[in-house]
């Protein structure tokens, strides 16, 4: 259907209010809209809402299918990716998690070894139409040393399909050696990335937080934290960073990622909390696959009693940005996914309810994590916008969350992509020794 040069008209295309920002359109109560998408050089020249529903003689009729742009997944951990084969979560649980990726980690984690990996991640990612995808990089020493250039590496491999961008993993702790730690800050700058720790209630966490504070705002970096990743009531620490950020005047972006033990606190707690987090202008990512999978894992005999998310929707009313992204995909923390965005969502509006109504959810896999991550003209459908989209058959939220689209049309600079997914089997070397 779609030409692979030259201008084309796209119509009865089926868009979304919360992703085509100037549209004047008749919305329905969905939030959808038919318009005409004029596509010429690589990028969208016009976008219109349909003035007939017969369509013009020259243009490719869509019939009422949804285009969307294409996603922007803005939480992933591609340096651990498909690694289940050969270090599988012996249990289910956060720590087995953890030990199992640490235990593969020091022993089979070469440059060569997290190359293939990305390289396999990132062709799934692609083929199933995301634009921009952040990735946490494990940087315990001596790994830091390793997975920097290969990501270095494999953004110029990528740049014009997959927009990357990397932060550092490491838990808290790692800040108390200052010196090693501002070497990593300046690692980071050098790799134009972002600074991330994962935060728990150590003592010292709030000295801890300011010595990352000071590294970031000392060296220009946004900020992106794991932050309570647990079901105790005592876990605090997403409060801590708000505050954090206060104190310190800090101007950058912040993400925060997990946030579960909010879902759990006393009322007067989460008010408190995200009255801090909107004050502070902290965006906030829900990882709903992941956290589904390993929170209130119990492996006695008894069924899981909560969903592991955090609040979005009361932090949305508050005017704290929100997304949702994969996480991590066939590892020790997650056994399953493909960085497929659209799973991501489908699941996301079952686990969450983002339905009843559907408002601008949308935004949270696209032109949300876009404006976290500075990420200009992204997970959006505008003139003069490049034309990057994915045209779906569902014609409504009922067909395109029904079905995995694996058909799906993935549109790149005005041009159909090969959508091909890589075979497993290539990494099987890699799962062997």
């Amino acid at each position: 259907m779609i030409p692979a040069s030259g201008s084309y008209q796209l119509a009865n295309a089926r868009v979304h209010r919360s992703l085509t920002p100037g549209l004047a359109a008749p919305f329905d109560a969905d939030g959808f809209a038919l318009a005409e998408l004029l596509v010429a050089d690589g990028k969208i020249a016009s976008i219109v809402a349909q003035a007939k529903s017969k369509a013009p003689a020259d243009a490719i009729d869509l019939a009422g299918r949804i285009v969307l742009p294409c996603f922007v997944d803005c939480h992933t951990h591609i340096d651990k990716g498909h690694i289940w084969p050969r270090k599988p979560n012996p249990d289910g649980t956060f720590m087995g998690a953890l030990n199992a990726t640490g235990a593969d980690r020091a022993a089979r984690w070469s440059a060569e070894d997290v190359a293939r990996r990305m390289d396999f991640s990132l062709r799934s990612a692609y083929a199933h139409g995301t634009k921009a995808l952040r990735t946490h990089l494990d940087s315990v020493p001596p790994q830091e040393e390793i997975s920097w250039p290969v990501f270095e590496t494999m953004r110029e491999k990528w740049r014009g399909r997959i927009d990357l961008q990397a932060a550092c993993l490491l838990g808290i702790e790692g800040v108390r050696d200052k010196a090693w730690f501002e070497r990593l800050a300046k690692r980071v700058a050098a790799a134009k990335g972002v600074l991330g720790v994962v935060t728990y209630m150590v003592p010292d966490l709030e000295e801890l937080l300011d010595q990352v504070f000071a590294q970031a705002i000392e060296h220009g970096l946004d900020l992106d934290f794991h932050a309570d990743e647990t079901d105790d009531v005592a876990a605090i620490s997403l409060k801590k960073i708000a505050e954090a950020s206060l104190w310190n005047s800090f101007e950058g972006n912040i993400l925060v990622g997990h946030c579960c033990s909010l879902a759990r606190q006393p009322d007067l707690e989460v008010l408190d909390t995200l009255d801090k987090v909107a004050k502070a202008r902290l965006a906030v990512v829900s990882l709903p696959m992941c956290n589904l999978y390993l929170q209130d894992r119990r492996n006695n005999g008894t069924t899981p009693r909560w969903r592991g998310v955090t609040l979005l929707h009361e932090m949305k009313a508050r005017g704290i940005k929100v997304a949702v992204a994969s996480d991590n995909t066939r590892d020790p923390f997650y056994a399953y996914g493909d960085l497929d965005m659209l799973e991501v969502y489908r699941m996301a509006t079952r686990i969450l309810h983002f339905d009843h109504p559907v408002g601008d959810w949308p935004r949270a896999v696209a032109a949300t994590p876009a404006e976290v991550m500075r990420l200009d003209g992204a997970g959006t459908l505008a003139a003069g916008g490049s034309a990057d989209f994915i045209v779906f058959k569902g014609r409504n939220w009922t067909e395109l969350l029904s079905r995995p689209e694996s058909d799906r049309i993935v549109v790149r600079e005005g041009r159909a992509i090969e959508r091909q997914l890589p075979d497993y089997a290539e990494l099987d070397e890699l799962m062997v020794g």
